[in-house]
């Protein structure tokens, strides 16, 4: 029997709408946002987005049968990592779709940053020339693994938890531009609050490494056990 033109579009959409299917619960965002900064276990997963290992369990089963996530045994853990780049790009355009429609992508921001006082964070052309020519201290303040996995050329690998007790290790004489996961994140935020308290020139940059891969500049990564 020949397939109708009907027949062949239905089949077509129905293939579409497994990829929005699959993105229509917020934690399965979050964990695809996670992901692109790189592979985690389940385990960490559910930490990091504050769901119960079963929990994050379902949500990636979710989305590895839209195919938008792969996992891999590793020793007593499985890991998860995005099935490639065309998903992040997915998550991008998906975020920037939601940023320029929906006026409450704005309104909750705002409220947030500026009750934090860092509303006023570096986004322009002139900043980000700025941090490619090395003018500023880059500090990427993401868990380490984020940072391995892929990082802004020229950045300082601290995380958050250790920031308070390494503060030396960044000069007073530079500013610096904190950064973590992009717009949304909140790390960056507890840094440049922690940075201006102790008396540094702080600001947190909106862009992340997604951000950063989508105007086509070149992430580094970095091999296991090395250091920043």
């Amino acid at each position: 029997m020949v397939t109708s033109h009907r027949q062949f579009k239905d089949s077509i959409y129905e293939q579409f709408a497994r990829i929005g299917k699959a993105v229509a619960a917020p934690k399965r965002i979050e964990l695809l946002d996670l992901l692109c900064q790189g592979p985690r276990t389940v385990e960490a997963l559910a930490e990091q987005a504050a769901l119960s290992v079963a929990n994050a369990s379902q949500h990636l089963r979710v989305l590895r049968a839209a195919r938008l996530v792969e996992s891999e045994k590793q020793g007593l853990y499985v890991e998860y990592r995005v099935a490639d780049v065309e998903v992040c790009r997915f998550f991008f355009a998906l975020r920037k779709l939601a940023d320029s429609h929906l006026a409450e992508v704005a309104q909750v921001t705002q409220t947030y940053f500026t009750q934090r006082g860092v509303m006023e964070a570096a986004s322009g052309d002139e900043l980000l020339r700025r941090v490619r020519s090395g003018e500023v201290t880059v500090l990427d303040v993401r868990p380490e693994e984020e940072f391995r996995a892929g990082h802004i050329p020229g950045a300082r690998s601290i995380p958050i938890a250790e920031l308070k007790a390494r503060l030396r290790e960044l000069p007073k004489s530079r500013e610096i531009v904190a950064y973590c996961r992009g717009p949304y994140c909140v790390m960056a935020v507890e840094a440049v609050e922690l940075l201006r308290k102790h008396g540094y020139r702080a600001q947190r940059m909106e862009q992340g490494v997604i951000d950063w891969r989508a105007r086509g500049w070149r992430v580094q990564a970095q091999r296991q056990g090395a250091r920043s």
